[in-house]
């Protein structure tokens, strides 16, 4: 049994998934098996799995687009033994020591269960795609050290942040399963912020670890800003704020988080996206009610008070860009 099971979603990545494959053939940490879930790619992609003539390497076919979250469930399923689960987007190339930087720091930190890379912009490498994402009390999630110099992220200590990035991170799988992985309601976008709150709730803590270092393009499928984007971001954020936020935070920043929303129809309507915003935040309110039963099951096991979340929020008065 493979100690790691390295799930990489991929949706007609064609471009970037074989420079993905090969970077994490020439890992230093072998004791890995690679699960490519392909969502009904029409590029050819999927073929570059079995060219890797590598027994490690698996093709996954899930016929359609899943999304990314019910994709990598579905992909942590296939290898159900492994002790540890790494998701990988076919847009990002880790660097030869980025598993076992990612166990080493798994193996010092027993109570942690997600573990966050440095993710490096591959278009300009002199810059950081992100350390980690950070959770305001408003509720908007946002990327550590996106757009700022390399060396002001390759500073970083190993310490803790509120959620990693899955693009490039490490889930210990009895963490994953008790907290039932990630929620496929979302599709893409912000499940992996919903997840590492429900482990948080759950007493987990998740380690940025600065000497796992990976280079990501970032939204090379779906697009920066696109609409499919724009949509399923402005979706998520709701469902995540009503998921995790512990009583009594909760309804002391449910106002906060109103204008939160409200300001980023605002944006979107100058930016010319009004219309897909106004939609995200239909469809948001739509799923109120199952995002609530999710709500009560969640905070009916959390073990953990709303003190120790809001000392990891983002509590700056501004979350800044």
């Amino acid at each position: 049994m493979a100690e790691v099971a390295v799930v990489i979603v991929n949706y007609n990545g064609g471009r970037w998934l074989d420079q993905c494959l090969r970077a994490l053939q020439a890992q230093t940490f072998t004791d890995f098996v690679a699960l490519v879930v392909d969502n009904g790619s029409v590029d050819g992609s999927a073929a570059l799995v079995s060219r890797m003539n590598d027994a490690r390497f698996r093709l996954v076919e899930a016929g359609r687009n899943l999304g990314f979250a019910a994709a990598s469930n579905l992909g942590a399923r296939q290898a159900a033994r492994t002790p540890f689960i790494a998701l990988l987007n076919p847009d990002a190339f880790p660097e030869v020591a980025w598993l076992e930087a990612l166990l080493d720091a798994a193996r010092a930190n027993p109570r942690a269960a997600a573990f966050d890379s440095t993710l490096i912009d591959a278009a300009h490498p002199e810059l950081c795609d992100g350390t980690g994402d950070l959770y305001h009390f408003t509720g908007r999630a946002r990327r550590r050290d996106h757009g700022r110099p390399l060396a002001l992220g390759e500073a970083r200590p190993e310490a803790p942040v509120f959620a990693a990035c899955a693009a490039a991170a490490l889930y210990r799988r009895e963490a994953w399963v008790e907290a039932c992985g990630l929620d496929e309601d979302f599709f893409c976008y912000m499940e992996d912020v919903d997840l590492a709150f429900r482990l948080r709730l759950n007493g987990w803590e998740c380690m940025h670890v600065p000497a796992a270092r990976c280079r990501h393009v970032g939204s090379a499928t779906t697009g920066v800003r696109s609409d499919f984007s724009v949509y399923q971001g402005q979706r998520n954020l709701v469902w995540v704020f009503v998921k995790n936020m512990p009583p009594p935070l909760f309804g002391l920043l449910l106002p906060l988080h109103v204008v939160l929303n409200a300001g980023a129809l605002v944006v979107l309507l100058a930016r010319g996206q009004g219309a897909v915003g106004w939609r995200a935040k239909r469809d948001a309110l739509r799923g109120l009610g199952k995002a609530w039963a999710k709500r009560r099951a969640i905070q009916a096991k959390r073990r953990v008070g709303a003190r120790a979340i809001w000392a990891r929020l983002d509590r700056r008065l501004w979350p800044g860009s």
